[in-house]
């Protein structure tokens, strides 16, 4: 059974989630819309797998007794100065993203439910790669700066990456 306390927190993220899923999807639309399919392909992908960590989430929540919540989101920014300035944006937020499971890990441990600890440590492992894969594809558009050759070759590139990921969903 989860704590009022616990729930809250759980319901916060779930929102979270969910704008995380908007988040990309705003990025695909932009990148659509700038020509990048294959940037546009990746960002489709990974709004998909944000909404699938939040329905996972949302399904526990209701497993253990809680109820889970849909809540009004936040719209994400949808216009961008450059290829650039997106992926940061996307780094900052998935930065946030992990300091809020870190959040919910703590929670977690302060009040002793040690079902949602472990429920949590696979976001936590989810974030690690996250993280590092925003943090990979910045660095490489740093290496392309204004150079439109690699931003093409990036740009089939990245397709590989969305197939990657969409290989290996998570259990919902």
């Amino acid at each position: 059974m989860l704590s009022e306390n616990m729930q809250a927190a759980l319901n916060k993220q779930i929102k979270i989630e969910a704008e995380s899923s908007q988040v990309y999807l705003a990025m695909a639309s932009w990148s659509e819309g700038q020509g990048l399919e294959g940037i546009s392909q990746f960002m489709y992908a990974q709004s998909d797998e944000e909404r699938e960590h939040m329905l996972k989430m949302f399904k526990y929540v209701n497993e253990r007794g809680g109820h889970a919540e849909v809540s009004e989101l936040v719209k994400p920014a949808d216009q961008y100065g450059s290829i650039k300035e997106m992926f940061e944006t996307l780094f900052k937020h998935e930065v946030f993203v992990s300091q809020s499971i870190n959040d919910l890990v703590h929670i977690s441990l302060e009040e002793k439910d040690y079902a949602t600890h472990n429920f949590l440590q696979w976001y936590v492992a989810e974030q690690i790669e996250e993280e590092a894969q925003a943090r990979t594809i910045l660095d490489k558009i740093n290496l392309i700066g204004d150079d439109k050759g690699g931003l093409y070759l990036f740009d089939n590139d990245i397709k590989q990456l969305s197939v990657i990921s969409s290989v290996a969903p998570p259990t919902v």
